[in-house]
C-alpha cells in the first residue's frame, strides 16, 4: 500500500515495489499535472485535466427590467477523458489514505481472518464512497428539482446542457469506478473475489457512462441516489457485523429497501422510456445534436436496466437462501446439543441416589 513504512524495501519496479508505493507514484503524476499550471506553455493542457470542459453560457430573460442573467452550462466531449484520468489519480490517492489511516488501524484491533479482512476493506472503501455520493446526489436533486417534477426526466430531451455540479458528479463517478480496476491489483484482491468485483465495477461503468453519453443524466441521478443509499446500508451493516456478529438488524432493513429500490428503478425506467421519451416531439437520431430518442436506443436502454435488476434480484435471492440455510443449520446443531436424549431421566437420577445411599451405609458398617 502507498504511504507505508517498510523495513525491507523490495527491488525497484518489482510487483511488490509497485503495490507498496503505488500511491506515491500516482501522487507524483498528479503533482506534475498541477505544476503544469505554473507555466504559460503548459497551462492550457493542464487545465484540460483539472477543470471541467465545454462551458456554454446562456442568458435567461427576466420579467423585470433587469438585465438578462448569464448562466453557465456544460456539455460533454472527448476532453472529458483527460479530466476523468486526473480524478482517477485522485481517487487512487484517497483510496490509499483511507486504507492506511482508517481501515488498517481498525483491522489491527479487530484481529479479523484473511477472508473477513478483505471484505472489511472492501466494505469500508465502498461505504465511504456511497455515503459521499449519496449526500452529493441528494443536494443536486434538491437544487435541480428533478424529484418534484417527474416529467422533467424526459421533457426537453435531449438534455445536452448540464449544470456544473451535475457534470462534475458524473466525472467523479466515472473516475472512481475506473480507478477500482487497478485497485484489484494494488489491493491484492483474492482470485476468487475478482470475478464478483469485476461484475459490479463493469456494470457501474457501463450504466453511468451510458447515461452520461446518451444525455440521460437526469434519469441516471434519480436512479443512482436510492441505489447508493441501499448499498451504503448493506456495507455499513457488514462493517458492524464484522465488529460484532450479533449486530445483524441492519441486514433486515437492507433487504426491505433493496426490493423497494428494484421496483422503483423498474417503474421509473419504464415510465421514462416507455411513456415519456416515446411521446416527445423531438424524435430522431443525431450525434451532432446529442439526440438518441429512437425506438432501438430506448428498447436497448430499458432492456439493459431490466436485465441488471433481474440479475441483482437473482443474486439477492441466492444470498438470502444461503443465509437462511446457515441459520437453520446453526439452530439444528443447537437442538442436537441440548436434546432430551442427552439429559438424564428422573428414574436414572433416583437409582443413582439410592446406590449412593447404600454405598455410604456399607462404608459406615465396615468402619464400625
Amino acid at each position: 500500500m502507498g504511504f507505508r513504512k517498510k523495513s525491507k524495501s523490495p527491488p525497484v519496479l518489482s510487483h511488490e515495489f509497485v503495490i507498496q508505493n503505488h500511491a506515491d507514484m500516482v501522487s507524483c503524476v498528479a503533482m506534475i499535472v498541477l505544476l503544469g499550471l505554473m507555466f504559460e506553455m503548459t497551462a492550457k493542457f493542464a487545465i484540460m485535466f483539472i477543470t471541467v470542459q465545454y462551458n456554454v453560457t446562456e442568458t435567461l430573460d427576466t420579467d423585470a427590467e433587469d438585465k438578462p442573467e448569464p448562466v453557465s452550462y456544460y456539455k460533454y466531449g472527448p476532453k472529458d477523458m483527460a479530466t476523468v484520468f486526473f480524478y482517477l489519480l485522485i481517487a487512487i490517492i484517497l483510496h490509499a489514505l483511507i486504507q492506511e489511516y482508517i481501515l488498517d488501524k481498525i483491522n489491527r484491533r479487530l484481529h479479523l481472518s484473511k477472508t473477513k479482512h478483505s471484505k472489511f476493506n472492501e466494505s469500508g472503501q465502498l461505504a465511504t464512497f456511497y455515503s459521499f455520493s449519496f449526500i452529493w446526489g441528494c443536494s443536486i436533486l434538491t437544487n435541480e428539482e428533478f424529484v418534484t417534477n417527474p416529467t422533467f426526466l424526459w421533457e426537453g430531451y435531449p438534455h445536452i446542457h448540464m449544470a456544473f455540479q451535475v457534470k462534475f458528479f458524473y466525472i467523479c463517478q466515472i473516475a472512481y469506478w475506473f480507478h477500482a480496476l487497478p485497485e484489484l491489483y494494488f489491493q491484492k484482491v483474492r482470485k476468487e473475489d475478482i470475478p464478483r468485483q469485476l461484475y459490479y465495477i463493469c456494470l457501474y461503468i457501463f450504466h453511468i457512462t451510458g447515461a452520461y453519453v446518451l444525455n440521460l443524466h437526469r434519469l441516471g441521478l434519480v436512479l443512482l441516489v436510492p441505489h447508493y443509499l441501499v448499498e451504503l446500508l448493506f456495507h455499513a451493516s457488514r462493517l458492524f457485523y464484522f465488529s460484532d456478529e450479533n449486530k445483524q438488524k441492519g441486514f433486515t432493513l437492507w433487504a426491505l429497501l433493496f426490493v423497494i429500490t428494484r421496483l422503483l428503478t423498474l417503474t421509473v425506467s419504464v415510465l421514462t422510456f416507455g411513456f415519456g421519451l416515446s411521446r416527445t416531439d423531438n424524435q430522431g437520431f443525431s450525434l451532432a445534436e446529442g439526440n438518441f430518442n429512437v425506438l432501438t436506443v430506448r428498447v436497448t436502454c430499458l432492456s439493459a436496466i431490466c436485465l441488471t435488476q433481474a440479475w441483482m434480484m437473482w443474486k439477492f435471492i441466492n444470498f438470502q437462501l444461503k443465509k437462511w440455510r446457515e441459520q437453520s443449520q446453526i439452530q439444528a446443531s443447537k437442538k442436537k446439543a441440548v436434546s432430551p436424549k442427552s439429559r438424564p431421566s428422573k428414574k436414572d437420577s433416583r437409582e443413582t441416589l439410592k446406590t449412593d445411599l447404600w454405598w455410604k451405609l456399607y462404608l459406615e458398617v465396615l468402619r464400625g
